[in-house]
């Protein structure tokens, strides 16, 4: 056999094009992936920190929230075309909604995505997830950043359109939202690591 003969697995090799049906062909290997307008990316894990205001942020709002939504931690899938698919931190659909909330993934956006910031992360948050989440028709997004203590909320206020920066809570102000009137905990309930 020389070397042309030799099989080669595309995955391994595929640097754009990338869609659904590949992003389904990946192994399990306990790393999380997103493909970005085509385009498959390895996403770091996150830090202890990371994952422990995520979860005080999960815990809140599912104590006001749960009724009128399901609340999912990441890692979920949430399939937004066949060439667009993220792990949100945090995402929440309104259970009038629910037949999104697939067996294997959410398919279609969520009513709320939630992403904390990690130095890793910062360009991937700010500006490409900002971008993908509001395209995709994502009805609201917070950024949260634990360095600064506050969560940027941005609304989707018409389809195709950018999101509108509507608020940056800080450390002692009540976060509150016109899309989801269950919301309500202070910031630094949230980000304050107990």
């Amino acid at each position: 056999m020389n070397y042309d003969d030799k099989p080669q697995n595309p995955l391994l090799i595929k640097e754009s094009g990338w869609t659904l049906e590949d992003y389904y062909k990946l192994p399990e290997d306990g790393n999380q992936y997103e493909i970005i307008d085509g385009v498959l990316e390895l996403k770091p894990s996150p830090t202890t920190t990371h994952q422990r205001i995520s979860q005080q942020i999960f815990e809140l709002l599912r104590d006001s929230c749960k009724n009128e939504y399901i609340i999912l931690l990441a890692p979920v899938d949430v399939i937004l075309s066949e060439s667009e698919t993220r792990q949100p931190d945090l995402l929440m659909v309104h259970r009038s909604r629910e037949s999104i909330v697939e067996v294997h993934a959410v398919v279609g956006p969520p009513d709320l995505v939630v992403e904390v910031l990690s130095p890793s992360s910062v360009k991937r948050d700010r500006v490409m997830k900002l971008r993908s989440y509001a395209h995709f028709g994502v009805s609201e997004y917070w950024i949260v950043d634990p360095l600064h203590v506050t969560i940027e909320q941005y609304v989707l206020r018409n389809l195709g359109e950018p999101y509108e920066l509507v608020e940056v809570y800080s450390a002692d102000e009540i976060v509150v939202s016109q899309h989801l009137p269950c919301v309500g905990f202070k910031v630094k309930d949230a980000l304050t690591i107990r």
